[in-house]
């Protein structure tokens, strides 16, 4: 029942935003209602932002789409996600790349996540308690990083992570104002941004909350 439902939400977000083959088939081979919780599982499949408890939101289907095209997954193998939430932004990545690293800084959250992770039998993930300004160094460098929060600036440590030739997509606040921008490194440095459209995130914060 929940393909049926994924793909008739596709069919929405298509409506929308020029959704490619690829992106479709990860998103509708999802359950979505896993990652929401139980009260709004009535409201899964509709394209909105909704709550899920510690002041945080799981983006809409809509925006987790154009995040993930955004990244142009085709062809990369590694993907550095930050600010895991519900882990429904990285089982989506789950689909397109042979290898994901998600970081959240809310032990609570990161756990849940972990937990839905295990029931669905996805064995790609893998999760880190930590602060996501640091990045994952261990595993690194990434084909592409992705931030599912907001931030003024990419930290050296993210910039350092990220594969020649990589991209990097993240919500960044300009005058105010959240913008999504992509970024390739080429020759050690970020590219001046790519700035694709207006969005809404939680920020970036510094630091652990158990």
């Amino acid at each position: 029942m929940y393909k049926i439902k994924s793909y008739l939400m596709c069919d929405e977000i298509a409506k929308q935003f020029p959704l490619k083959e690829n992106i479709r088939k990860a998103i509708s081979e999802i359950d979505r209602e896993l990652f929401v919780p139980y009260s709004l599982k009535h409201l899964a499949y509709n394209l909105e932002a909704l709550p899920m408890g510690a002041d945080q939101w799981i983006s809409s289907p809509l925006t987790v789409a154009k995040m993930t095209q955004y990244l142009k997954p085709e062809g990369a193998d590694s993907v550095l996600e930050i600010g895991c939430g519900s882990g429904y932004q990285a089982m989506v990545l789950s689909k397109l790349f042979r290898r994901v690293f998600s970081i959240e800084r809310i032990e609570k959250l990161l756990l849940e996540a972990k937990e839905r992770f295990r029931k669905i039998g996805v064995s790609n993930i893998n999760t880190k308690l930590d602060d996501g300004q640091k990045g994952w160094g261990a595993f690194g460098p990434y084909d592409r990083i992705l931030f599912s929060a907001y931030l003024k600036t990419i930290p050296p440590a993210i910039i350092d992570q990220l594969e020649e030739g990589g991209v990097l997509v993240a919500p960044v606040l300009e005058g105010g104002v959240q913008m999504i921008q992509r970024f390739y490194k080429k020759n050690n440095q970020l590219s001046a941004p790519e700035t694709l459209e207006k969005c809404l995130f939680v920020p970036v914060m510094d630091g652990l909350k158990r």
